[in-house]
């Protein structure tokens, strides 16, 4: 391990905790940009045979601004967009940012709350940004623990000095991504900061977490990887530092088990589509180092581009009559459920759409069915309480997909912040397959509507399907279990979690005879289940002499098995006895040094 002046040992990442460090940032609503905008068309399909018919394709709205090198104003675009979205962790603004192929000079695209940045090349390669695409931690004095629901993907970018600053905190992905240059993790100064996610990505020069707690790499090609906190976590990526976990805490495997990318939006000469990258075993590196990426691509004539305020039901018909949905960004309020129940259907979000379940309903499920792919949005809880928010599969789903998974990926869900929300189990996993790949389940710790009992959500992740793979699984806050694993051979590659700061004294989290609730629990009926690199950490600020058992439980089998585990006592604001059952050494004092465990049993 390198030594940067943020490892653990300077306590740089130590007690300072979101809830904590600052006030909520400002609630701000981001009108559209109609003026600046240039949207994105394509033709409709003429699928309908009948007037009633809902149409393919078209018009991607105004907050979907797309850019081609000629484009005037680049710039001033960019920095208006920045403007409206850099403080507003939970305004309304919404937007994406797309790149026709091509080179682009002299560009710093700063990414707020809510944005997403790509290109629309086939490969990242094809879209050239000499600049930076920049995410700090300036609004919030230089503590990037916040730094939410942002996304650059698709695209190649030569930083002007060499190094591109990417200082993300939960939902914040880097996708697809070539950086001809180093990445730096940290804020300006070297804040606080709790990432984060890269995926397909490839950077020539060294990865430089710094402050980084955690932090997920899978699929990808590095040149270097400079250190680590707490919990770093890598599949499939080339050149990452080797296995040390817990010094320096690294967890590595060589190839990640089961792959799909995730679906993106692409020209084709002047056509709209969106590519579907093929599904890989085993896989190591990126998917397009060798040109055209592998899969099959879709018309946007095939897809219904949904607009904020378009019904439940029409999204419905729409799925009905063998389209897909393309959501473009914006509020989506839902007084039903939308139901996929087609193979091989696509719902593919663009800048954040976010869906919001009106009067206690579940906002998505999808049928026991093979291939559809959720990915790019957020669904965030209502004040009446859901019973479920998104379901995969109805229960007792038990048909193999093993050829043709089912993927959920970077789909959030937030319960509170925004306003009151509540949802009895947040994300259900029933299908057997399913691959959920990168997704951030939160109950807020901070904004609006936050409380033990405002935003009540008693369980965040529930896999019921056997042979279910997560990988990059960020759960936290929730009052009762964070993860329920029930399904068979169940297999996660990097956990993080944060018990719920707010619990009000021992007896609201009593679990029977057991301290408090796992943060990861497997069922005592499973005899197959394998995980590597998970985290839990305690804050309890409002008691903080709460007790929590353990962050992991599971049944003492053969087949069950954990590799690098820790948990860890953020300043003191409670203690973990164990790690797993009742495995490991307690937390201590005031510290905040990770208890681990390398191997379990």
């Amino acid at each position: 391990m390198t030594p940067s002046p943020t490892s653990s040992s300077s306590g740089r990442s130590a007690v300072g905790r979101r809830a904590v460090l600052g006030a909520a940032a400002a609630v701000a609503s981001a009108p559209a940009l109609g003026a600046l905008a240039t949207p994105a068309a394509a033709a409709p399909s003429g699928r309908g045979k009948s007037p009633k018919a809902l149409p393919g394709g078209g018009d991607l709205g105004p907050n979907v601004i797309v850019f081609d090198p000629s484009t005037p104003g680049i710039q001033a675009t960019l920095d208006e967009v920045f403007k409206k979205q850099e403080s507003a962790q939970f305004g309304t603004g919404r937007y994406a940012l797309l790149f026709k192929p091509g080179s682009y000079h002299g560009l710093n695209a700063q990414i707020g709350f809510y944005t997403s940045i790509a290109g629309l090349g086939l490969s990242p390669d094809d879209t050239t940004i000499n600049g930076d695409i920049t995410v700090d931690a300036g609004w919030f004095n230089g503590n990037a623990t916040q730094n939410f629901w942002r996304s650059a993907e698709n695209l190649a970018v030569v930083p002007v000095n060499g190094t591109n600053r990417w200082a993300v905190a939960q939902a914040a992905p880097f996708r697809r991504m070539h950086v001809r240059g180093g990445l730096n993790l940290a804020p300006n100064g070297y804040g606080w900061a709790s990432g984060g996610y890269i995926a397909d990505s490839r950077i020539d020069g060294q990865v430089g977490p710094y402050s980084q707690q955690q932090w997920y790499t899978r699929d990808s090609a590095i040149g270097g990887w400079l250190n680590g906190v707490w919990n770093m976590v890598f599949s499939g990526v080339e050149g990452a530092p080797g296995q040390s976990f817990p010094n320096p805490p690294y967890t590595t495997l060589t190839t990640t088990p089961i792959s799909r990318e995730k679906p993106f939006l692409y020209l084709n000469g002047s056509e709209y589509r969106v590519f579907l990258p093929e599904k890989r075993t085993n896989a190591h590196g990126v998917t397009w180092g060798n040109g055209t990426p592998r899969g099959t691509s879709l018309p946007l004539s095939q897809f219904y581009v949904a607009k904020p305020g378009v019904t439940a039901a029409t999204l419905n018909e729409a799925l009905t009559q063998g389209l897909h949905l393309l959501l473009t960004p914006g509020i989506y309020h839902l007084d039903r459920p939308v139901e996929v129940n087609r193979a091989n259907t696509v719902v593919l979000g663009l800048g954040y759409a976010t869906l919001v379940p009106d009067n206690g309903v579940t906002a998505l499920k999808v049928a026991d069915v093979d291939g559809v792919r959720l990915a790019g949005f957020l669904i965030d809880a209502g004040p009446v309480n859901s019973a479920t928010l998104l379901e995969v599969g109805p229960q007792g789903a038990s048909a193999d997909h093993s050829a043709n998974p089912t993927t959920v990926q970077d789909v959030f869900i937030r319960i509170g912040g925004a306003g009151p929300g509540k949802a009895t189990t947040s994300m259900v996993i029933n299908s057997r397959h399913t691959l959920v790949d990168h997704t951030w389940v939160w109950r807020a710790d901070h904004g609006d509507g936050v409380g033990w009992e405002t935003n009540r959500a008693d369980y965040g992740v529930r896999v019921n399907g056997d042979d279910v793979l997560a990988t990059g699984l960020f759960v936290e806050h929730f009052n009762k279990y964070d993860v329920q694993w029930f399904g068979q051979r169940g297999r996660t590659i990097f956990f993080q979690n944060e018990k719920a700061y707010d619990a009000p004294n021992q007896a609201a989290i009593q679990n029977g005879s057991i301290k408090g609730y796992a943060a990861y629990k497997v069922a005592d009926s499973v005899t197959t289940h394998e995980g590597w690199g998970l985290g839990s950490y305690c804050y309890y600020n409002v008691d903080p002499s709460i007790v929590q058992h353990h962050g992991f439980a599971a049944p003492n089998a053969p087949g069950v098995k954990f590799h690098n585990l820790l948990v860890v006592s953020l300043g003191g604001q409670g203690q973990y006895e164990r790690v797993i059952n009742d495995t490991g050494s307690p937390t201590s004092g005031t510290s905040t040094v990770p208890s681990t465990v390398v191997s379990y049993p």
